[in-house]
């Protein structure tokens, strides 16, 4: 079906994400590719000086490696691991990656979800491509 899924991964995911693989795998045409993606929010500039000055590389490369294990459940996938802020990079990266489904996790909207917006309903609101929520 979708030449180019983007399966987008909280970074701090703990739960299972068999669901969602199974959802990337049975959407993705035969030959088509998979790219995990997580975005590592930015830091307010007052906080990002009082970390060392590669702590945030160092954050991505160490969730690139447990992606990079995740992955290899889905075959054609690969892997990228960004910082800046989540829904704009998610955005982002499907515009200039010719990617024509976005598969990212909601969780059950809050109080403060409805004021402020979550990822998953910024995403569904502004994306160019077909978009697809778990839960």
């Amino acid at each position: 079906m979708y030449k180019h899924i983007l399966l987008t991964i909280a970074p701090d995911h703990e739960r299972d994400m068999t669901d969602a693989f199974n959802v990337a795998s049975h959407l993705s045409k035969e030959g088509g590719r998979i790219t995990l993606f997580s975005v590592i929010e930015a830091l307010p500039t007052y906080v990002a000086l009082e970390l060392p000055q590669e702590q945030m590389e160092r954050n991505a490369k160490k969730l690139e490696k447990k992606l990079l294990e995740d992955a290899k459940e889905l075959p054609g996938s690969g892997v990228e691991v960004i910082i800046g802020h989540s829904a704009n990079s998610i955005l982002e990266y499907a515009g200039k990656n010719d990617v024509d489904c976005i598969i990212v996790s909601s969780h059950r909207p809050t109080y403060h979800d409805y004021l402020l917006g979550s990822t998953a309903s910024r995403v569904v609101r502004h994306a160019t491509c077909a978009v697809h929520i778990t839960r």
